[in-house]
């Protein structure tokens, strides 16, 4: 199963397997004489990346399948036998993608079969309501069936910790050796679901966590007896882009107030291959295509968007002349920061040690607005792991009180109550500053400009490629290489001041295969392999006078630079 190196030979030992199912057994047989295929399928395991394991759904080691699944899994449960006390428990949830449940059930059958207890949604739900619900049911581990907002083709399995985050690098080293050693299919136990649900070891979740985990979201709201009062009125337009959302969302929205909430009906439903859009990313303008539509219909005040496992918001809001803008995750967070802050101070209630933390490629826009409250700002490394872990040891020492996290890409939290980006209390977040800025006759476009013109045209923009398969991995690692070994004296014009390569372990972080430059000027640029999809991201970032010069100096920045990859 994982002991050849070489990828005829690990198709090879698929193929003739006897504990292969039919089905993955004439899938194999199917692509015997296409080389190339089974290069692609075989020539390496799935990997932990920021978000666990990630692949295209199909037979192969490098693919997402129940033998995959289960061995990731078996893994696990070895991991958690040797690190906890008996009697151990995991809980798994799982979103609209193709084979979600099943693989779900694979998961729980194979940790039932090791001896711990799973704790099963009993059908789709957020990411972030299985961070909460690791800790609110005390089990040492979570797992969510999931591939965030990649395309169709792609499933995923992301791994919690008993503190309710993801696993940190060192967690995942020590599961990922547990999974080298499962080296045949019969190395891994289960136990069938009638006699896990007979035994105790497996038991459905349901509405009753939901009741406390929207008791929990609803607990950060600010205005909610202003919403009630005043702005009755106040019009959303939601859409969960076929995916986990739905449901938690809307009554996280009702319990603070909100009473006109219009979901568009094509997105309402989940739908595995996300028929109506592209892609279901909410950092993508196309994903909200149908949601302006019915916004301008409806008058709206704001749309809100959340990915398939709805822990990515994104927002749209009304400029002045009417139009809707979708806001970058940037500019939500800054305005959320705002928000949090300026009505913290207002009510005495601002701790002297409160804290934010943001990803090291995320806008310094949000570190200004916090200068300005006396906030400190914390960086991480991309992946809300870090953020969550940060959360852990302020909530261990005692010595920093933990106020808000975010990144750049969409995800955002505020509270304690679990330890992942949570685009239900962003969604709630962001309507609520919406209404209360209402109420005082602003757009969220009105005070995103008011900080603009008091810290500076903050402005980012983000470049990928994307280089599939076994060449594609080399090509990015080939870029690394290049940039690291010769890294540019000059950039636009500009001299550079300072390389930062992460690898190194830079300020005390896990190393990571990141570089940023920052240039004279002080904007700066980033490069980082994604650890979901087969990218090179390149991040941008500038800080100018006015918006106008912003946009012209990171076009200029992001041209010079790609030009050099390209």
């Amino acid at each position: 199963m994982s002991g050849p190196t070489n990828a005829r030979e690990r198709f090879e030992l698929w193929l003739n397997d006897p504990a292969m199912d039919a089905a993955t057994r004439s899938e194999l047989l199917s692509i015997s004489d296409r080389p190339g295929e089974i290069e692609d399928r075989f020539y390496c395991d799935l990997e932990f990346g920021t978000g666990g394991i990630r692949g295209i759904v199909g037979a192969g080691t490098n693919r997402m399948n129940a033998y995959t699944v289960a061995r990731v899994t078996q893994g696990l449960a070895r991991f958690l036998l040797k690190s906890g006390t008996p009697p151990l428990s995991a809980v798994i949830a799982y979103d609209s993608r193709n084979q979600s449940p099943e693989f779900a059930l694979e998961t729980a059958s194979v940790l039932a079969g090791n001896g711990i207890k799973a704790y099963v949604f009993d059908s789709l739900r957020p990411t972030p309501e299985l961070s909460y619900a690791v800790r609110h049911l005390n089990a040492d581990a979570g797992v969510v069936i999931t591939a965030s907002h990649n395309p169709p083709e792609y499933n995923g399995y992301k791994v919690y910790g008993q503190d309710g985050g993801q696993l940190v690098p060192d967690q995942a080293d020590q599961v990922i050796e547990e999974i080298r050693g499962v080296r045949s299919f019969s190395d891994i136990h289960r136990c069938s679901r009638l006699d896990a649900e007979e035994s105790g070891l497996l038991e459905w979740i349901g509405q009753e966590l939901d009741r406390a985990y929207i008791q929990e979201v609803s607990s950060v709201s600010l205005h909610s007896e202003l919403i009630r009062s005043a702005c009755r009125d106040f019009r959303i337009v939601y859409t969960p882009l076929h995916g986990a959302g739905n449901r938690l969302v809307r009554a996280t929205l009702s319990a603070v107030g909100f009473e006109q909430v219009q979901v568009v009906p094509e997105q309402e439903h989940p739908d595995a291959n996300f028929s109506t859009v592209k892609s279901p990313n909410p950092e993508e303008k196309e994903a909200f295509a149908l949601a302006i539509r019915k916004a301008e219909a409806a008058e709206a005040d704001i749309i809100i968007g959340t990915d398939p496992d709805c822990d990515r918001m994104g927002a749209v809001v009304k400029h002045a002349n009417g139009d809707y803008c979708v806001l970058t995750g940037n500019q939500t967070g800054a305005i959320m920061i705002h928000y949090l802050l300026s009505n913290l101070k207002e009510r005495g209630q601002l701790p002297r040690n409160g804290v934010i933390v943001k990803s090291i490629v995320t806008s310094e826009l949000g570190t200004a607005i916090a200068g300005a409250y006396g906030i400190k700002v914390v960086n991480t490394l991309t992946g809300f792991k870090y953020i969550g872990e940060k959360m852990t040891q302020y909530e261990r020492s005692g010595t920093d009180r933990f106020l808000f996290g975010y990144e750049e890409s969409y995800g955002f939290l505020a509270g304690t109550y679990a330890r992942d980006k949570d685009a239900v209390v962003a969604s709630m977040l962001i309507c609520e500053a919406a209404a209360y800025y209402k109420h005082q006759g602003k757009t969220l476009h009105d005070v995103l400009q008011e900080l603009y013109e008091r810290h500076g045209y903050f402005l980012e923009k983000l470049e990928s490629r994307t280089l599939r398969g076994k060449d594609g991995v080399e090509q990015i690692r080939r870029i690394m290489t290049d940039w690291r070994s010769a890294p540019p004296q000059r950039l636009n014009g500009l001299r550079v001041d300072k390389i930062e390569d992460f690898a190194q372990g830079l300020y005390g972080l896990p190393a990571e295969n990141v570089l940023k430059y920052t240039l004279e000027d002080d904007s700066w640029f980033c490069l980082r392999p994604s650890g979901t999809e087969p990218k090179l991201k390149v991040y941008f970032a500038v800080r100018g006078q006015t918006d106008a010069l912003s946009a012209a100096s990171v076009d200029r920045l992001a041209h010079a630079v790609m030009k050099q990859i390209d």
